[in-house]
């Protein structure tokens, strides 16, 4: 058999370009211009092999993702398996708010709910190195996937110390007499019957993470209840949510007492964070 190269490769792919450029990347472990600069150069026959198996699986519906096991959030590589959610591109609206809540806040203290690979709250304290910040999720497994994205991303010397990693249902397992300035989740919001959980990406996420198994809102609703006395004085909580739950979002927030509930809109004008400050 004659020689494949890279250029060839990719001409045959019958993957959009793109994911096969990452695909094989990933197992010649080149920089992408390297695809161009090493175009021509014929492949190992092991590394056309470990190719050929990954874009197969890509090809049976597998995240490029979870086959690369790693997803770019916020400017940071965090690692991803099929335990947890993949990163997503809308979710950084939710950071960039919270980084603007606590602008003139010192030493400000933030808890993330359900950080799964711990991309929101591990890209809040790279930003802010004095934040104090909290990240909890149920699944131990999820858990240690943070963990080690936290370890690997974060100065193990940063003022704001190390990020607080538990294994908690929400609330539950922390104490009681701590407060936080801004709270933050993307919690599971998708409703049960929703014919997204069975398409995509998403075949392949952990349902958990996805889905409360009901109208979507049911997570959402113990968050926003329990904020109030996990929140400082003017402390706010912001929320992920779906495409059309922003104004039921807000009104949980307004019957709970928020003051300033408002929703922000994502890069493709969708109303994607809902929030609110709770009075001093």
């Amino acid at each position: 058999m004659d020689p494949v190269t890279p250029a060839a490769l990719l001409r045959a792919s019958p993957l959009p370009p793109l994911e096969a450029r990452i695909l094989l990347t990933h197992v010649l472990g080149w920089r992408a211009t390297q695809l161009i600069t090493r175009s021509d150069e014929p492949l190992a026959r092991a590394a056309l092999e470990r190719y050929k198996t990954l874009e197969a699986r890509r090809e049976a519906g597998e995240p490029v993702a979870q086959l690369v096991g790693a997803r770019e959030f916020f400017g940071l590589d965090f690692e991803v398996t099929p335990d947890v959610l993949i990163p997503r591109p809308e979710t950084e609206l939710l950071v960039e708010t919270a980084l603007a809540a606590m602008e003139n806040i010192s030493r400000p203290r933030l808890l993330d709910l359900g950080t799964g690979t711990g991309a929101i709250a591990v890209a809040i304290a790279s930003t802010r190195p004095d934040a104090q910040v909290w990240a909890l999720d149920r699944s131990a497994e999820a858990l240690a996937v943070a963990t080690r994205n936290a370890a690997r991303l974060l100065d193990a010397e940063r003022p704001g110390d190390a990020v607080v990693l538990k294994q908690s249902d929400w609330y539950s397992s922390l104490d009681t007499e701590l407060r936080f300035d801004v709270i933050v989740s993307n919690p599971p919001y998708i409703a049960s019957g929703d014919p997204h959980l069975s398409e995509g990406d998403l075949r392949f996420e952990p349902r958990g993470a996805l889905t409360d198994e009901a109208d979507g809102l049911g997570a959402i609703r113990v968050i926003v209840a329990g904020a109030p006395t996990r929140l400082s004085a003017n402390g706010v909580l912001w929320l992920e949510h779906g495409y059309d739950q922003a104004e039921a979002v807000r009104g949980l927030l307004t019957a709970q007492g928020f003051a300033d509930v408002r929703s922000e809109r994502d890069l493709a004008g969708i109303e994607r964070i809902s929030g609110g400050k709770l009075p001093g």
